[in-house]
């Protein structure tokens, strides 16, 4: 866990420092990765410390007020982690569909626009979740069954009625989830149909890479994050200790892995590494 965490800290950071500087990468898909790169940042640091402190030092405590505010931070930039990544598919179909109208379909002020409305989504669906949650009565055995404050495990400590918490909590998922998958969804059902009309093989798998490194992120976010949200709910039979697992790697793994998926795969990222690397030496 450690480990994730440090390479999503040096990754994100990095990222963040390449895009900055270097003023040729100010286009509309690197200003989405920075954008995803800063709330991976969040992400990681609102889970890692309190998950690796439990771990080492055994601290298991943890205030109400904290652990709500953790809650919120989590399940908040999840959400703006999400309507990212819709924005970078609207990217991406628009670069193959609409090629010669991209910088001007995409330019700065609409970006900050799709920004804005990420970052208000995710405040303003998941402001509810820490006061629906002050309103409820909580037993005398407040032990989370997991390793940060995640809105359901904390629900499931209450002694008084919890309908309107688990509906609203089910309805932003489904929201958020379910209507961001299904733009993603869209949007690459036009991508696909774009590129097999392109001539050559060739041609259609350079249009297919340029969307190669957005797939695996969406991929390394949606499936784990949809298994743990259902098991939660649904399942009786996955042992408390993998989904406890799964649901910790859930917020790690991304934030971790982002940065190689595009490292790797995005050409301008991974010449400007290389660049600063090698004036170092």
């Amino acid at each position: 866990m450690g480990i994730l965490y440090l390479l999503a800290l040096v990754g994100n950071v990095t990222i963040l420092f390449i895009i900055w500087m270097d003023p040729s990468l100010h286009q509309p898909m690197y200003l989405f990765l920075s954008m995803l790169a800063a709330i991976d940042l969040v992400l990681a640091s609102s889970t890692a410390p309190k998950a690796l402190a439990v771990l080492l030092v055994h601290a298991h405590e943890i205030g109400y007020t904290v652990c709500l505010i953790q809650m919120f931070f989590i399940h908040a930039f999840s959400s703006m982690e999400s309507g990212v990544l819709v924005a970078m598919a609207l990217d991406r179909y628009v670069a193959i569909c609409h090629p010669l109208h991209h910088s001007t379909i995409l330019h700065p002020g609409f970006i900050r626009c799709i920004g804005m409305a990420v970052l208000v989504r995710g405040l303003l669906l998941l402001i509810p979740f820490p006061i629906l949650l002050q309103k409820l009565i909580f037993c005398q055995a407040t032990v989370i069954g997991h390793a940060y404050c995640e809105h359901m495990a904390v629900v499931k400590l209450a002694c008084s009625e919890t309908t309107v918490n688990r509906a609203y909590g089910l309805t932003v998922a489904l929201l958020v989830v379910g209507l961001d998958i299904l733009a993603i969804g869209v949007s690459y059902a036009h991508i696909l149909q774009a590129v097999l009309k392109v001539p050559g093989s060739e041609a259609r798998l350079k249009a297919f890479g340029t969307c190669g490194s957005h797939v695996c992120v969406i991929l390394v976010f949606y499936v784990p994050g949809m298994f743990s949200f259902l098991t939660h709910r649904f399942s009786h039979h996955v042992p408390h200790h993998v989904h406890v697992l799964l649901a910790t790697l859930y917020l790690l793994v991304p934030p971790a892995l982002n940065p190689l998926v595009y490292g790797v795969k995005t050409q301008q990222i991974r010449q400007r590494v290389l660049r600063v690397f090698t004036q170092k030496n």
